[in-house]
């Protein structure tokens, strides 16, 4: 008979195990033996790749704060008009989120219970601030209603932003996803947001 061939894991792939694992557990209710039964492979053998659940976490979601915030490093979002880079922003951010979807899921979930969450908390509210600055500076040049707070209308966009976390499911071509929603690309998704937000946001 033959034996079928242990998987090999490498970083990434035990990251895509563990996000999966974190996200249907939580990070708190996640032991080393649930990685261990997921991955299929010993505790000893885990050791070998990580320190510990932790690290995981914290690479975990890296791979969700370093794409979302290097957004706001773009040419689109650092010239030009403050409404354009803000309309930049919410576009990659929407396409962003898309594309790292499980890593950011897990970004979304976080509580600030570990180091790692709390790291994670900070770049939130930094990356908040900037948009709100964006925002404000978009009022001040008469490009955006002036009687919309600028925090709250940073968490109004984001919180529709991140709710996709809830029902999107990426996939190419026709079909149906979560709830019989037709399937979008990320850009198509990305145009949708920004055509409901900025259609409000717009002084006309």
């Amino acid at each position: 008979m033959t034996v079928p061939a242990r998987r090999r894991y490498d970083t990434d792939s035990l990251l895509e195990v563990a996000v999966a694992v974190f996200t249907e557990r939580g990070y708190d209710g996640t032991s080393m033996e649930d990685l261990a039964r997921a991955s299929g492979l010993s505790k000893s053998s885990l050791y070998h790749h990580i320190e510990g659940k932790e690290q995981l976490l914290r690479l975990a979601l890296e791979r969700a704060v370093t794409p979302l915030f290097a957004v706001t490093a773009e040419p689109g979002a650092t010239s030009g008009p403050a409404i354009g880079r803000l309309e930049h922003v919410v576009r990659r951010e929407v396409e962003v989120l898309a594309e790292r979807l499980p890593y950011v899921t897990l970004l979304l979930r976080v509580r600030g219970n570990t180091e790692a969450e709390r790291w994670a908390l900070e770049q939130r509210r930094a990356f908040d601030k900037i948009v709100a600055a964006l925002v404000t500076q978009a009022a001040d040049a008469g490009d955006v209603r002036a009687d919309l707070d600028p925090e709250v209308v940073t968490r109004l966009l984001f919180g529709m932003i991140n709710s996709l976390v809830e029902w999107y499911r990426p996939g190419a071509g026709a079909g149906k996803g979560v709830a019989g929603h037709a399937r979008l690309e990320p850009g198509q998704l990305a145009d949708a947001i920004v055509r409901l937000a900025f259609d409000g946001l717009r002084r006309r």
